[in-house]
């Protein structure tokens, strides 16, 4: 299982002027990569602050008393604001509820989209630099150690070389890029041009053939060129000489007809242009190397074809294999380092194991056997693996806040006993003499002790879990393949170092942007502000927004239920769409089961700040087992269902005053006494289902779904079974 995202754990609430509210408490759950998590409830659940703490936007009277956010090898809730930036609407982005609370009024549309490509391109670069750079140098003193220090030298000049001739293959690949983009901008123009004035649209041509004059200007790659230049310049200089025929119309008043012989040479002009995109592209990383080699060479003297491959030839026998074979010794080098400080870890982190579960130690010692392992479990980590170990990189930090955990909890739950008494006996005080006292005590506080010694000690355990798995998995490890998502990888961040977005390109980009998403006219609405758009439509800018820097996770907040029915479907269905052609990971909020129905791969049900049950959306729909999901699927409403819905009865609990048991044991019909006074563990029903309810107990009596959600999951099998 490929995990993006992991939440271990997490508690928040809110101070107010009534009391502490217990938003979430102790939750987890894990986003798969490439798959949707739906998080579902009513109002209040919990579930929107839960993604607000993913992306570091909670309210500044927020308290997080607990837990992780394991993102990328790092805990998002211990980052400060600088890295969290790097993060927050570039790798992960949020689509909220109301477009109108993330779109400026009085700025247009296309000025909002380019903005956000424009700053994070920027941050982009010099981050990848680095990443490229550190990277690069702990893979040189790997292979210098594996090979030898008499090897040294060579090995150097191979990575410089490979520095700078990655570096050329993508400074020639993005003048190709762009080229590329000012084309497929080019074509957009024309085929907008022709359209508006075939409609009688207002539309300045005078300023539209201008743009288009532009367009061909910025295709100037030579590559891009190759084989087309006379005919392309030949083809918008006919465009030139036919707009001479068109006559403007009057101020104010529809565009006229183009005259059919513009009509013609824009058309001609268009197909040049479509012939250069569908040429065959450079391999630039192959001729980067060979330009670098080779400077005087003319590389448009051959055909691209030919060109890719005299330069692989080239690259390889002259370069690659031998640094392939070097760059292998290294990874394996780092791995096996790696894997002899784990192996000489193990009884440090058996000792440090069984140092906690005794539960004989002070703060001090405990901080200080803290510190020791994790000291030895950093050193441990193979950091020429790419993808990341998040238990131990967030092993230091996840076992000193656990210990600070326990010792905070030593000290405040006498506080909380002393209060609780103090405000006891002074309502029962007032009461005694007569008075009428509204307010209630709050209830206490308390944290199990012996449960907080249990997570310090829980901790060690999962690090010594992961790594007995990393050492019996040793053998099988494919350092060829290693090496090879490695070369990939530089290829990537060297692609993203001189990958430098112009407003020209933003535009273009923006412009794809918003034809990607479904508006129509792109070109038209770019200029327009938000108040010209409908409610359906805003959504969608603010889904273009979010994705313009291609992030790995997208967040959507309930973006559908200020939208009627019909555009509900068309957002649900654009998601998921760009889900697939990205490769997105989406956590879907919402209080409605039925719009997840058909995009969500996984469900966590939220009720008072808890997970009630969790599973695939096969597992909820079909078999619901916590009496909250019955709750929800029977105030669901569908085209097939004739009774009426159930609606849920009264409220959920003021979370200042959390449920001793069970949080819906107050609207749960199904509710038995231990409810009210326990609240119930999770209970395994696949391993890929759970639900924390007593009806799972082996002595709890037997219950059935209520017959309106029986009903529908007998027509859904139905139904899927005849579409089968």
């Amino acid at each position: 299982m490929d995990k993006i995202l992991e939440v271990k754990n997490l508690k928040i609430s809110f101070r107010t002027q009534g009391g502490t509210v217990k938003a979430v408490r102790d939750i987890s759950f894990d986003l798969e990569r490439g798959k949707t998590l739906a998080i579902v409830g009513e109002s209040g659940s919990g579930k929107s602050v839960t993604s607000k703490a993913v992306l570091g936007i909670l309210a500044g009277n927020s308290i997080t008393e607990g837990g992780e956010i394991i993102y990328d090898g790092r805990d998002l809730l211990k980052i400060d604001e600088e890295e969290m930036c790097t993060i927050r609407g570039n790798r992960i982005s949020m689509i909220f509820q109301d477009p109108l609370s993330s779109l400026n009024p009085i700025v247009k549309i296309g000025q909002q989209i380019t903005e956000a490509m424009l700053l994070k391109n920027r941050g982009n670069r010099k981050s990848a630099r680095k990443a490229f750079n550190s990277t690069l140098a702990l893979l040189k003193n790997n292979m210098i150690e594996a090979i030898g220090a008499d090897k040294k030298s060579e090995i150097d000049a191979m990575c410089q070389t490979f520095d700078k001739f990655n570096i050329e293959g993508i400074k020639l690949e993005n003048s190709y890029n762009n080229s590329v983009s000012e084309a497929e901008g080019l074509v957009s123009e024309i085929e907008d041009l022709i359209f508006m004035t075939s409609k009688k649209q207002k539309v300045d041509v005078k300023a539209r053939l201008g743009e288009i004059y532009a367009g061909v200007k910025m295709v100037k790659d030579p590559f891009m060129l190759r084989g087309f230049a006379e005919k392309f310049s030949t083809a918008a200089n006919e465009v030139k000489a036919k707009a001479a025929l068109y006559t403007p119309a009057k101020k104010n008043e529809p565009a006229k007809e183009l005259p059919l012989e513009l009509v013609t040479a824009l058309e001609s002009l268009k197909a040049v242009t479509n012939e250069m995109l569908a040429a065959t592209k450079p391999n630039f990383f192959r001729i980067g190397y060979y330009k670098l080699k080779n400077p005087s060479f003319d590389l448009t003297s051959k055909s691209v074809e030919e060109l890719n491959a005299m330069t692989l030839d080239y690259l390889n026998e002259d370069f690659m294999f031998k640094f392939i074979d070097m760059e292998k010794k290294g990874i394996k080098n780092s791995f096996d380092k790696a894997l002899e400080k784990k192996k000489a870890l193990m009884p440090k982190l058996y000792e440090a194991a069984e140092f906690y579960k005794k539960g004989e130690f002070d703060k001090t010692s405990a901080d200080k056997v803290a510190t020791e392992t994790a000291s030895l479990v950093e050193a441990s980590i193979d950091r020429l693996e790419l993808n990341k170990d998040s238990v131990a990189y967030t092993f230091r930090t996840t076992l000193l806040t656990a210990i600070e955990k326990y010792f905070v909890a030593i000290k405040k739950n006498p506080q909380e006993e002393a209060r609780f008494e103090r405000q006891t006996k002074k309502r029962d005080a007032l009461i005694a003499r007569g008075k009428h006292v509204e307010w209630k005590v709050v209830p206490k506080s308390i944290y199990d002790l012996d449960e907080l010694k249990k997570e310090i000690a829980n901790v060690a355990d999962r690090m010594i879990s992961r790594y007995e798995a990393y050492i019996a998995a040793a053998e099988s490890v494919d350092f060829e393949n290693r090496g090879i998502e490695m070369i990939d990888y530089f290829k990537a961040k060297a692609s993203e170092v001189v990958y430098k977005i112009t407003k020209r390109m933003a535009k273009e980009k923006a412009i794809n942007l918003m034809e990607e998403v479904g508006i129509p006219d792109p070109r038209i609405r770019y200029y327009q502000y938000p108040f010209e758009f409908s409610g359906g439509m805003r959504q969608r800018i603010v889904i273009a927004i979010a994705l313009a820097a291609d992030p790995d996770i997208l967040i959507c907040d309930e973006p559908t239920t200020a939208l009627d029915v019909t555009i509900q479907a068309q957002i649900l269905e654009l998601i998921n769409n760009l889900k697939r052609e990205r490769n997105l990971s989406v956590i879907f909020i919402t209080h409605d089961l039925g719009v997840v129905a058909n995009m969500a791969d996984d469900i966590a049900v939220m009720y008072a700040g808890k997970i009630v049950e969790y599973g695939s959306a096969d597992d909820v729909f079909y078999d619901p087992r916590h009496p909250y999901t019955w709750a929800l699927l029977a105030s669901m409403p569908d085209l097939d269902t004739k009774e009426k819905l159930d609606a849920i009865p009264g409220t959920p609990p003021n979370m200042i005053y959390p449920p001793v048991g069970d949080a819906f044991a107050d609207r749960n019909k199904y509710a038995m006494q231990i409810d009210f006074e326990q609240q119930p563990p999770k209970f395994k029903i696949s391993d890929t289902h759970w639900a924390a309810t007593w009806l799972l107990h082996p002595d709890a009596p037997k219950v059935e779904p209520p017959r309106i959600v029986t009903d529908r999951i007998e027509r859904m099998t139905k139904k899927a079974g005849g579409e089968n």
